[in-house]
């Protein structure tokens, strides 16, 4: 066993009650399990693509170019995530205009996001479908905007949403297999599953040019998942309370979402943000200091890379960060060496739009490692409650 596979491998074969103990029943396990479910994703889309095509052409999204719905993309913390790492897939492979909004913003303010008589396609994510927004966001929509089209993405059969989108003529529901419906708190493998099975649905009419995309992905994942894990564990055991995080395009929602996952799993211990490469500069680079550890998620597209390389620069000049950490496709490293500290590499040629699920991974491994260093339960590292696999209900006001 190498010394990359060990430090996830030593977790896996730990004794059950000793997982159980630890609060590492779970965590461990679903991060692990990531490539070999995003196969079974792509078999569950194909399984059903004959119904998912005609419910995608019953919302229009075929239809003559002017007469294409909005697709709006809908989620709460990292279901919202989900959207922000396939709207620009999803323009360019359907022509629709696409934005993610959070369903926490669309709550309150849901009338002033819908225009009447313009076409809408909402495609909402939620690993239980039971969570407080995402369940109320549809129950008022179905209700006040009947015309609008619905395609509900869940790994929890059961949930609310599943029901309340059961039996509708312009409403379709996709439920993942139960294996990514995640047991612990923070969601890994059904972020990833969620994302990829939204990767499919951009490829709805043309998945057989997915396929070749996906098995790069796999291969990458699994290379990637074993790179990773002592790199992650090394970075988590120095120490660092402060991290920030960085990408372009797609790669900037695997900046928010591993972001959110190291500040979930270290019960807030460590205090993480992210950015933008370019809006880093308008403000928030006054928040890094030599105790903050910084990571880029290196782009290979051409014109993001090269303004990603002046800021990495920029900061090895000014000496303003503890490590500078760079993921990336390997290609791009010999760009990138000059201004990093450790370059982990990715083995794979994919554009930067099918990449989150597979970078992501570094960020899930970093979380897991720095909850174990603080000695928290990786499953549940919320000792007080703060935060729960699912939000609580709250009141609703409309």
């Amino acid at each position: 066993m190498s010394a990359q596979t060990s430090a996830l491998t030593s977790l896996l074969e730990l004794p059950i009650a000793e997982q159980e103990s630890r609060g590492l029943a779970f965590t461990p396990r679903e991060i692990a399990q990531q490539p070999a479910t995003w196969a079974k994703t792509a078999a569950l889309f194909e399984s059903r693509h004959s119904e998912i095509i005609a419910f995608l052409e019953h919302a229009g999204v075929n239809s003559p170019l002017e007469a294409r719905p909005v697709v709006m993309l809908i989620g709460a913390g990292t279901s919202d995530y989900i959207g922000e790492s396939l709207a620009l897939l999803l323009r360019q492979r359907w022509g629709c205009e696409t934005s993610a909004v959070a369903s926490t913003s669309l709550l309150p303010t849901m009338s002033e996001y819908v225009i009447p008589g313009r076409r809408y396609l909402w495609i909402s994510f939620s690993r239980s479908g039971d969570s407080p927004e995402g369940v109320n966001v549809l129950e008022q929509a179905l209700e006040v905007y009947p015309e609008i089209s619905h395609l509900v993405v869940t790994c929890n059969a059961n949930s609310r949403m599943a029901g309340l989108a059961a039996n509708r003529v312009n409403a379709f529901t996709a439920v993942l297999d139960d294996a990514v419906n995640d047991r612990s708190l923070a969601m890994t493998s059904s972020f990833t599953n969620m994302v990829l099975f939204g990767q499919c649905l951009a490829h709805a009419w043309t998945f057989a040019e997915y396929k070749p995309i996906l098995a790069g992905m796999i291969a990458a994942a699994n290379k990637f998942l074993a790179d990773s894990a002592e790199l992650a564990k090394k970075l988590a055991n120095g120490g660092s309370r402060r991290i920030c995080m960085i990408g372009s395009g797609s790669l900037a929602a695997v900046a928010q979402e591993a972001s959110l996952k190291v500040l979930e799993m270290s019960g807030g211990k460590i205090k993480t943000m992210w950015q933008t490469s370019l809006g880093l500069r308008h403000g928030p680079m006054a928040a890094l200091d030599p105790d903050t550890d910084f990571i880029c998620f290196l782009s290979s597209e051409r014109t993001r890379l090269r303004y990603e390389i002046d800021l990495l620069r920029e900061i090895r000049e000014k000496k303003i960060t503890a490590t500078c950490l760079v993921v990336g496709l390997h290609a791009n490293e010999a760009e990138a060496l000059p201004f990093c500290d450790i370059y982990n590499g990715i083995d794979g040629s994919f554009p930067d739009a099918y990449r989150p699920p597979v970078d992501v991974i570094f960020g899930q491994l970093l979380g897991l490692y720095s909850s174990i260093s603080f000695g928290l339960r990786p499953d549940a590292p919320s000792p007080a409650g703060v935060i729960n696999r699912v939000v609580s209900d709250f009141t609703i006001y409309r």
